[in-house]
């Protein structure tokens, strides 16, 4: 039922800026928490950023300070604004969110590719 679109990837140099975007298929206030995960080749998928219903951010130590996740509820879309991006943040980038009312209920996006080279 519900749906997730990535969109915003590519190829950025470092040192340069992405703005990914999480689309879903109705109101996001029906989730508890949406998230941001990356999974870089060979590596485990790790938790880059969150945003709760009520608006509550938090951050991996390795993105905090360069990445920022925001939303806006009228276009049901979540954002990572990604700054400063370096080789290691390279990974396929996955949107997250859980279920407002039954936690166990988790969506996800098929995931847009990151880049960042010389």
């Amino acid at each position: 039922q519900v749906q997730l679109v990535e969109s915003g990837g590519g190829l950025v140099q470092p040192g340069g800026s992405l703005r990914l975007h999480c689309a879903a298929s109705g109101s996001i206030l029906s989730f508890a928490v949406m998230g941001w995960y990356r999974q870089a080749p060979g590596k485990q998928r790790e938790l880059a950023a969150t945003i709760t219903r009520g608006s509550t951010t938090a951050y991996a130590d390795s993105v905090k300070g360069r990445f920022t996740i925001s939303r806006d509820i009228a276009k049901n879309t979540v954002y990572l604004q990604m700054n400063s991006l370096k080789p290691e943040d390279t990974a396929v980038y996955y949107c997250n969110a859980q279920d407002r009312f039954v936690g166990a209920y988790n969506y996800w996006g098929q995931g847009t590719q990151v880049t960042v080279s010389s």
